[in-house]
């Protein structure tokens, strides 16, 4: 049996937060309990913001209330994410009063199901009669995904019965309806997730009915360009279930074309991610290398071309969707937390396909910056959108810039990135380490202790703050074991990292070479290196290796095909993307540069934002008024160009924090970028 225990005292703050903050405030507002101001995440007046009522629609579908659901369609899917973030918690620390709640509701949910299996409270309460029959909207498979993942966390941490019966009876349902080899109903969900649940299932039960029907469902994506025109026109009196959704092209739906043609990241950055991780999933589980090629080529367009320098993605607020090569606003975008979420999903399943260290390079990069700025560090407040410059006059009087927020929401009128955050940093641990091949990987750098098979592994670090990592193996066999530590894309192989083996100094192997160092146990170690992994083999007897990456700071810039960032910089230590915050450095950040005399200097900071690493250097101020201050009579709106503006600037010391932790000392104005003259 393989285990992993997260010690790390970073994350351990962030996992007693889930576990202590974010899983009973949400439960209160998925129950109505609370009076919280949930905002739209846009200038939309369609979008339910008057409460959650999650709890409320399952009471009424399952008989036990009277009344109409409230929300959106897919508004179950905040009570299954919720679930699951309890269920990993509860895997790591048992909590009877907790897993007495979460069995009432395992036991709601069963009883909001119907008789056939079928499960999603708005059409079981609302429109029974349009079951599976606007799959461009309805988001039916969506939510079903999200349970079945929920229902095979929560059956594996708990042994509770009930809720994967309950998941097996709703695939079975679905099976049925969707069947692959009558063919009966042709289609797939207009929001991919259903794919990721069925796998689970499948993982978990092995059952291959859902494996075929996950793989169906993917291969059905862009066979009829004009099903979910036919759908909605077979509907009397249709009536749309989401606003607007019925115009997007469909790209947005990644039904454009079939997902082997597929080779740019397009239309709804959440959906995309979502399908590419099933794709990732099913390629492994069938060795199907066709459809794991399809994956890399959009992998490739993502990271390469269309993923922001923090991790995020999605360009634009219409849609939530990518646009083209190269496009990368930085105060309209989107970046949806669910969205850097789903990346690191993606990224995890190409992993048991391939062990290439770039997968953990974007999975570290997205989850040290979008995906904890999605959270606020009191676990109570959350953002949709992670901007990488906000100037707040513009977030209030711009109508392009309301999706942008200069503060977290208490709560939001789609609420899907909070539960999806808790969910995502309950299971850290899944992220930590994989294994491929018979070797064993450390992905992400945490302190922590893991079993697989006989070899035990624990690991120090007080990364991303200091530089050194050590890992100590221990085997209670005789068998030779091959142990892999990624090697960060951000440090210099060769020339940024050092090897100690058992407290000696050893040299670093060439690519296509092995350097053998002494074991603890009087044998040798071979080291190796290969796509971004440093290889260990030989048998292990508390042996010690401490690798130290070199993390300066460093001053990165943009692709000059980024338009919007020509002629600026960011500042980056190690994984972590620095910001300016007007808390530090005062209002009118865009009138700051930095020239080549910048002396960066860093220091952590215990009492700061929860401790955090701090980089202070020079830059320069150009004088003037700020966004919304008046300025004298006789200055004029344009003038001719002089240098003497810059040149007269004042000198200031600049302070960066993590851009993750931006936001947490009430509204103000941040910027990633900044100009290097």
């Amino acid at each position: 049996m393989n285990s992993i225990q997260i010690t790390d005292t970073f994350f351990s703050k962030y996992r007693e937060l889930v576990r202590k903050e974010m899983i009973p405030y949400q439960w209160k507002v998925l129950n109505d309990e609370i009076a919280v101001n949930i905002e739209r995440e846009r200038n939309d007046d369609t979008i339910p913001n008057e409460k959650s009522h999650c709890i409320e629609n399952f009471r009424i579908a399952a008989g036990r209330s009277q009344g109409h659901h409230y929300g959106w369609v897919f508004q179950d899917s905040d009570v299954y994410k919720w679930l699951e973030a309890v269920s990993y918690s509860l895997k790591e620390k048992p909590d009877a009063a907790l897993q007495k709640l979460a069995d009432s509701v395992v036991d709601l949910i069963a009883d909001a199901q119907e008789d056939d299996g079928y499960l999603s409270t708005y059409f079981t309460i609302e429109a029974p009669q349009r079951k599976f029959r606007d799959l461009a909207e309805s988001h039916e498979l969506y939510c079903a995904g999200h349970f079945m993942e929920a229902a095979v966390a929560y059956h594996e941490a708990t042994g509770n019965e009930t809720v994967l019966a309950t998941a097996r009876k709703l695939a079975d349902c679905i099976y049925r309806w969707f069947s692959p080899e009558e063919m009966a109903h042709p289609g797939a969900d207009g929001h991919e997730e259903v794919e990721i649940g069925l796998m689970k299932l499948y993982h978990a039960t092995g059952e291959k009915r859902y494996l075929k029907l996950a793989k169906h469902f993917l291969e059905e994506r862009g066979k009829n360009p004009d099903f979910f025109r036919e759908q909605r026109s077979s509907e009397e009196n249709y009536i749309a279930l989401l606003n607007g959704v019925d115009h997007f092209p469909l790209s947005y739906f990644q039904w454009h074309k079939d997902i082997y043609a597929q080779d740019t990241a397009e239309g709804h950055a959440v959906r995309l991610m979502y399908m590419c991780t099933a794709m990732a999933d099913v390629a492994e589980a069938t060795g199907n290398s066709r459809m794991y090629e399809a994956c890399r080529k959009i992998w490739r367009n993502i990271v390469d071309k269309r993923m922001y320098i923090t991790g995020g993605i999605g360009s634009t607020v219409t849609g939530e969707s990518f646009t083209f090569d190269y496009d990368l606003p930085d105060d309209t975008m989107y970046c949806e937390t669910c969205a850097s979420v789903a990346l690191m999903f993606f990224a995890r399943n190409m992993l048991k396909n391939e062990t290439r260290g770039e997968y953990g390079d974007i999975m570290e990069r997205a989850l040290y910056n979008t995906v904890l700025d999605g959270m606020a560090l009191d676990g109570r407040h959350f953002f949709y959108v992670n901007p990488l410059q906000v100037l707040p006059e513009a977030s209030a009087k711009d109508p392009g810039k309301s999706h942008v927020k200069p503060v977290r929401p208490e709560w939001l009128g789609c609420a899907c990135c909070p539960p999806n955050l808790a969910r995502l940093l309950a299971s850290l641990e899944k992220y930590a380490f994989h294994e491929y091949k018979g070797a064993v990987f450390a992905d992400l750098f945490m302190s922590s202790s893991a079993q697989f098979g006989t070899l035990s592994v624990v690991e120090k670090t007080r990364y991303p703050w200091e530089e050194a990592v050590t890992f100590t193996l221990d085997s209670s066999d005789t068998a030779e074991h091959a142990f892999a530590v990624r090697i960060p894309s951000w440090t210099s192989w060769g020339k940024g990292v050092t090897l100690t083996v058992n407290g000696a100094h050893c040299d670093l192997p060439a690519p296509g070479q092995i350097i053998c160092c002494p074991s603890a146990a009087g044998d040798v170690l071979c080291f190796s290196v290969s796509e971004g992994y440093l290889y260990i083999r030989g048998q292990f007897r508390q042996d010690t290796l401490e690798l130290t990456f070199d993390m300066p700071v460093v001053k990165m810039a943009a692709n000059p095909a980024v338009r919007s960032e020509n002629g600026k910089v960011a500042v980056m230590r190690g994984p972590v993307v620095y910001t300016l915050e007007s808390a530090d450095n005062g209002e009118g950040l865009y009138r700051l540069f930095l020239r080549d005399d910048t002396d960066f200097s860093y220091e952590f900071k215990k009492d700061m934002l929860n401790g955090v690493g701090v980089i202070t250097g020079k830059g320069y101020r150009i004088a003037g008024a700020v966004c919304g201050e008046s300025t004298p009579a006789d200055t004029p709106l344009y003038a001719p160009y002089t240098d003497e503006t810059e040149e007269r600037a004042e000198q200031v010391r600049l302070i960066w924090i993590p851009y993750y932790a931006w936001a947490n000392r009430g509204k103000g104005e941040m910027a990633v970028w900044i100009r290097q003259k």
